[in-house]
């Protein structure tokens, strides 16, 4: 199910230059083939894939293009749950970054996607850049940084995987990325553009990511913004707040966690339906609350309500926020009506949760991250 870091097969990949920038154009791989039992509690869900031509090329006609736009790095996770960093006895290197990670998550269950983003011209970087491809994700909109580094981050699992980080980013290239590289045709493509708050930190990718979310939304394209709080990156969280609140009414979509709810309402109760309302804005299609092995809630202007998760014993809780994204965003872009269609979009978060639950039982978040298959047999074993 998972491509683990330790067996990466890099390819060779054609360069070309654009916007004083190197990018990647060969495709390579292919989706994992699906086949599954007809399942019960999931046969309406509308998990239409990537069709293929004569010569195995995937197709995107049948698979609306998902665009994730912002940080792409590199994860070094302890081989040992429950200490510090520096009692880790060794670590294992993994890609991340919530926006990369979720578009590896949708290519993975047989969408279409691309990524959008700036990493260092080293070693790192065109590590990245051949995993998105690797995995069919379309990274003709990632640039490389000639004068900065490929971020890192040193994630500590607790016993119970959870986890807290330690960034290496001063400034780190995806910091960097300026409106002038941004590959506006691409943008204008997708059906859904997602992003996080943390290209909101430091200019210029904060104007970068103004500029890029206008375009999209000047071109009829659906707006998904998960917060992904990182409190230590941002000069004080008060700052945080403002600038995830910034870019708020923009979106289309939200996800958030119960700790975000918390933190954006300074302490108020995440789990009443009440303080998670405040946050509803006027234009906002659908609002929803990862929480964690219990599931999810939803909340649109005419329903809501909660899906319950699978239970799996958890490994590492990295990626299972974007994985739950990538599921629930595969759907959305296939058929939008879910929006409208309360048992239609329970059965898409019920595929949306078993995404997370599948992905904290690996080290890692790209390299856990499922297939279709996996996620729909993962269903069909809890409701036999």
């Amino acid at each position: 199910m998972a491509l683990h870091s330790s067996a990466f097969c890099f390819s060779s990949v054609a360069l070309g230059h654009r916007n004083s920038a190197r990018f990647y154009t060969q495709r390579t791989g292919r989706p994992a083939g699906f086949s599954c039992q007809p399942l019960p509690s999931v046969a309406r869900l509308s998990l239409q894939g990537k069709a293929f031509s004569g010569d195995g090329v995937p197709e995107t006609k049948e698979s609306p293009l998902v665009v994730c736009f912002g940080e792409m790095l590199i994860d070094f996770v302890p081989t040992v749950n429950g200490i510090s960093l520096a009692e880790a006895p060794a670590f294992k290197k993994a890609p991340g970054g919530a926006p990369a990670n979720v578009a590896v998550g949708i290519a993975r269950l047989g969408g279409s996607s691309a990524f959008i983003g700036k990493v260092g011209e080293d070693e790192f970087g065109y590590m990245l850049a051949d995993i998105l491809k690797e995995n069919n994700v379309n990274n003709e909109g990632m640039r490389f940084d000639p004068g900065a580094r490929t971020a890192l981050a040193f994630v500590t699992l607790r016993s119970d995987g959870e986890r807290e980080f330690m960034f290496y980013r001063n400034p780190s290239a995806d910091m960097l990325l300026q409106e002038a590289e941004l590959d506006f045709d691409l943008i204008r493509k997708a059906k859904i553009f997602h992003y996080g708050s943390i290209s909101l930190i430091t200019e210029p990718c904060k104007s970068t990511h103004i500029a890029a979310a206008k375009a999209a939304k000047d071109a009829g394209v659906v707006l998904s913004y998960d917060p992904n709080l990182r409190l230590p990156l941002w000069p004080s969280a008060e700052s945080a707040r403002e600038g995830i609140f910034s870019i708020w009414e923009t979106a289309d979509i939200i996800k958030i966690s119960e700790e975000e709810i918390s933190f954006l309402t300074k302490g108020e109760d995440p789990y009443d339906d009440a303080v998670v309302r405040q946050l509803f804005h006027p234009n906002l299609k659908l609002l929803l609350v990862t929480d964690g092995p219990d599931g999810c809630r939803y909340y649109t202007k005419d329903f809501g309500g909660r899906v319950k998760g699978l239970k799996v014993d958890a490994v590492d809780t990295t990626g299972a926020g974007d994985a739950f994204v990538a599921g629930i965003l595969s759907q959305l872009a296939v058929d939008l009506s879910l929006l409208q269609k309360e048992d239609l979009l329970r059965e898409a978060l019920k595929f949306a949760n078993a995404c997370g639950a599948l992905t904290v039982t690996e080290r890692g978040a790209i390299p856990a991250l499922p297939t279709r298959d996996a996620v729909l047999n993962a269903i069909f074993q809890s409701v036999t």
